[in-house]
C-alpha cells in the first residue's frame, strides 16, 4: 500500500483549523493568519513528501537516495561493476548479497544469479572411470572438482522505471555475475564459465 500524500492545501486546512474561532482570528485568504498558515502548510507538506519518499528508498529494492548507503554496508560498488553501472544494476547486487543464505547447492548459485538478474545453468563434471558411457567427457581426477556456469554471450540490463536520468538504456555484460560466483564458489573447486549465445 503506497504511503498517503498530503497536500499544501490539506495541511493549510488542517492548521486554519487548529486556530481558535473569533473575529480576532480570520480565516480567510489574504489575512494574516491564512498567510502564516500557508507558509508552514509548504514546509510540512515537503516534509510529509519527503518521509513517504524514505519509506519507498529505504528499501534496497526500490532506494535510489540511500543506494550509497547500502552499498557501503555490504562492501560496495567493486571493480566487478565496472565504473558506471546502472541503477538497475547497483540494486540488483545489493539485492542479492543481502538476501544470500550462503550455500553450495547447484540450486543455490541458479537462485543467487538469478536474484542479480542473470539466467544461468550449471554442469557438473566427474573423473573419468571405468565402466562409463563412451562420449561422455573424459578426465582425471580433478575433475571431480570442477563445475561450469552456462550463461548468455550478452545479458541486458535495460533501464527501467524509477531509475535515474543519464543512465544507459541497456548494458550489456557479465562481469559481475563473475565476480560473484567466483566469491561464493567453495575454495576447493574449479569455476569455469561458458558464454553460449
Amino acid at each position: 500500500m503506497p504511503p498517503p500524500i498530503f497536500s499544501q492545501d490539506m495541511f493549510r486546512a488542517a492548521l486554519l483549523r487548529l486556530l481558535p474561532s473569533g473575529p480576532v482570528w480570520p480565516k480567510a485568504a489574504g489575512s494574516g493568519p491564512y498567510r502564516l498558515a500557508d507558509i508552514w502548510s509548504n514546509t510540512f507538506a515537503r516534509s510529509s513528501a519527503r518521509a513517504a519518499n524514505l519509506l519507498v528508498d529505504a528499501f534496497p529494492s526500490s532506494a535510489t537516495e540511500l543506494l550509497p548507503e547500502w552499498e557501503a554496508t555490504l562492501g560496495l560498488p567493486d571493480p566487478c561493476a565496472g565504473t558506471n553501472p546502472s541503477i538497475t544494476q547497483r540494486r540488483a547486487q545489493v539485492v542479492a548479497r543481502i538476501t544470500d543464505t550462503g550455500g553450495c547447492s547447484v540450486a543455490y548459485f541458479i537462485a543467487f544469479a538469478k536474484a542479480l538478474g542473470y539466467d544461468i545453468t550449471i554442469t557438473q563434471f566427474a573423473p573419468g572411470r571405468f565402466g562409463r558411457r563412451f562420449g561422455t567427457p573424459f578426465g582425471g581426477e580433478a575433475w571431480a572438482y570442477a563445475w561450469q556456469v552456462n550463461a548468455p554471450q550478452f545479458t541486458i540490463s535495460r533501464r527501467k522505471f524509477g531509475d535515474s536520468f543519464g543512465q544507459a538504456w541497456a548494458t550489456w555484460g557479465n562481469t559481475v555475475l563473475q565476480c560473484e560466483i567466483k566469491a561464493r564458489a567453495p575454495a576447493h573447486t574449479i569455476v569455469l564459465f561458458s558464454y553460449g549465445t
